[in-house]
């Protein structure tokens, strides 16, 4: 679809066209990468309670709550 007579639509927006792919390939890179960081959090997680190293979440509300001084309702709770 691309002829010798026409600009890139880079061009036409003022960018070279080499400047817009590196400028891809960058969000490509970081995409990536985020998405590796996820995947190895998710595992971590799943060793985590494999293992046993997990507590119930009402306990840990609890904890943060006498620890900060929050309320229930300070934490997103309903009861008193």
């Amino acid at each position: 679809m691309s002829s010798h007579g026409n600009n890139t639509r880079a061009q036409r927006h003022g960018q070279d066209p080499a400047d817009a792919l590196d400028d891809v390939l960058a969000v490509l890179k970081w995409e990536r990468q985020d998405y590796q960081e996820a995947v190895e959090g998710i595992r971590r997680g799943i060793e985590d309670v494999d293992a046993g190293r997990t507590r119930a979440a009402a306990e840990f509300f609890s904890e943060v709550r006498r620890k900060y001084g929050f309320s229930r309702r300070d934490l997103g709770g309903s009861r008193p």
